[in-house]
C-alpha cells in the first residue's frame, strides 16, 4: 500500500502553480477532500505579507455576505479574509455545525469529516501566497461558531487563534452529555484524557455578545441544548467556566479566553468589527 502510494504521488509531480489571491472582492474554488469548496476572499489594495483569516458562516449558509462584513477587518489588519462556503447539501447541520462525526446516531471515521476541508483551503492560500508559514486565525459566528468548537476538540493544527463567537451550543468535557453536545458515545480514542487535554491547550477565544440573550427558532432548545443554559450568552459563559474548571482540576494547560461584547446581540457584522474583535483574534492570552 506504501508503495502504491508513493508511485502515485510520483506520477502526479508538484502541486501545480496557482495565482495569487486576486486583489478586493473576488471568488475562488479550492480542491479539498471533502470535494470542491468555493471560498469568497477579500485582499486589500494595500495588502503587504498580512495574516489569513478564515472567516466561518452560520447557518443561513451566507458566506458572500460573512466576507462582505469581514472586509473592514480585512483593512484594520492588514489581512487577507476567505469565507469558505459549506452548501446543505451536501453539508447538513450533522456535516457543517457538528463536523460530520456523527452521522444518525452512529460516529464516523474521524477523517470522513468535514473539518479536514479547512486545512487544505488553508494550504491553498499559503501556496497562491509563496507562504508557506503564513500565520492564520479562525473566527466563525452562531454555526460557524459550533463548527469551529467542535473541530477544535479533534483537529490539530497550527492556527494562531480560533475565535468561537455566539455559537448556539457547544463540546463540553462532560462524557455525560452525548456528542455533539460533549464526548458522550464517542470511541475511546476519540474522547479519553489525552483528547480532552488537547482540545482545552487548544487557542480558543469564546468571543460572546452580552445581548444575546434571544430565544429564536435557531436555537437548539432539545434537553441537551438546554443543559448547557437559557441562551447563547449564558451558554458561552457556562461552557468557559465549566472548561477552565476542569483543567484546573486536572492540573492541564489551559489556553481558552473569554471576550464579552457589552453591547451586542447575535450579529456577526456588528461581532466583526467592534473593538473588541482585534483582541479576541490577536490579542494576549488572558482572560476576563
Amino acid at each position: 500500500m506504501l508503495v502504491a502510494l508513493t508511485v502515485a504521488l510520483a506520477t502526479l509531480g508538484p502541486a501545480p502553480r496557482l495565482s495569487p489571491v486576486p486583489g478586493g472582492s473576488s471568488r475562488l474554488e479550492v480542491e479539498t477532500c471533502r470535494g470542491k469548496i468555493v471560498v469568497f476572499t477579500y485582499k486589500p489594495a494595500a495588502y503587504r505579507d498580512g495574516p489569513l483569516i478564515v472567516v466561518f458562516h452560520g447557518v443561513l449558509r451566507n458566506a458572500e455576505e460573512y466576507r462582505d462584513h469581514s472586509r473592514a477587518l480585512a483593512e484594520r489588519h492588514g489581512a487577507i479574509v476567505v469565507a469558505p462556503h459549506f452548501p446543505d447539501p451536501p453539508f447538513s447541520i450533522e456535516r457543517y455545525q457538528k463536523g460530520g462525526l456523527v452521522i444518525d446516531g452512529r460516529p464516523q471515521p474521524l477523517e470522513s469529516c468535514t473539518w479536514w476541508a479547512v486545512p487544505d483551503i488553508v494550504a491553498d492560500i499559503r501556496r497562491r501566497e509563496a507562504r508557506p508559514d503564513m500565520p492564520y486565525y479562525f473566527i466563525g459566528h452562531s454555526g460557524g461558531g459550533q463548527f469551529l468548537i467542535r473541530l477544535a476538540g479533534f483537529v490539530k493544527t497550527d492556527v494562531a487563534r480560533i475565535v468561537v463567537a455566539n455559537p448556539g451550543t457547544y463540546l463540553r468535557t462532560s462524557h455525560e452529555s452525548p456528542y455533539p453536545f460533549g464526548f458522550g458515545g464517542l470511541p475511546k480514542e476519540l474522547s479519553d484524557d489525552a483528547v480532552l487535554r488537547r482540545y482545552l491547550a487548544q487557542p480558543i477565544t469564546l468571543y460572546l455578545g452580552a445581548k444575546d440573550l434571544e430565544r429564536d427558532e435557531h436555537l437548539d432548545v432539545t434537553k441537551w441544548g438546554e443543559a448547557q443554559g437559557r441562551t447563547r450568552y449564558e451558554r458561552g459563559r457556562n461552557a468557559y467556566d465549566e472548561a477552565r474548571r476542569f483543567a484546573a482540576a486536572k492540573g492541564w494547560e489551559f489556553r481558552w479566553r473569554l471576550i464579552v461584547v457589552p453591547d451586542v446581540g447575535h450579529d456577526h457584522e456588528a461581532m466583526f468589527n467592534h473593538a473588541l474583535c482585534k483582541d479576541a483574534l490577536f490579542g494576549d492570552p488572558k482572560t476576563d
